[in-house]
């Protein structure tokens, strides 16, 4: 199977969040050693949790897009793709 993540798919959009994710990682990183708040802590870490879950669902959203071009007209695709996409992010 072709890469689901090829660039015409959401490559670049991907890369780009998870370059974001890793800075904010390093950021705690940076905080833990300065001796931040944990509440301080706490709260980038959620802010990370969330990220990668909307990384998650563009991941699977990439890859449910391509089983479904495999199997059914473009056309129909982009509807349930448009259906489905803002249902997915709704559950991360």
């Amino acid at each position: 199977m072709a890469n689901d993540l090829a660039p015409e798919n959401c490559q670049g959009e991907i890369l780009s969040r998870l370059k974001r994710i890793e800075g904010q990682v390093r950021g705690i990183t940076r905080m833990i050693e300065e001796n931040r708040s944990c509440s301080d802590i706490i709260m980038q870490l959620a802010a990370i949790k969330a990220a990668i879950s909307q990384v998650g669902a563009s991941v699977l959203s990439a890859y449910l897009a391509s089983c479904l071009e495999a199997e059914i007209e473009e056309e129909k695709v982009k509807k349930a793709l448009a259906e489905f996409t803002p249902l997915l992010k709704k559950w991360f």
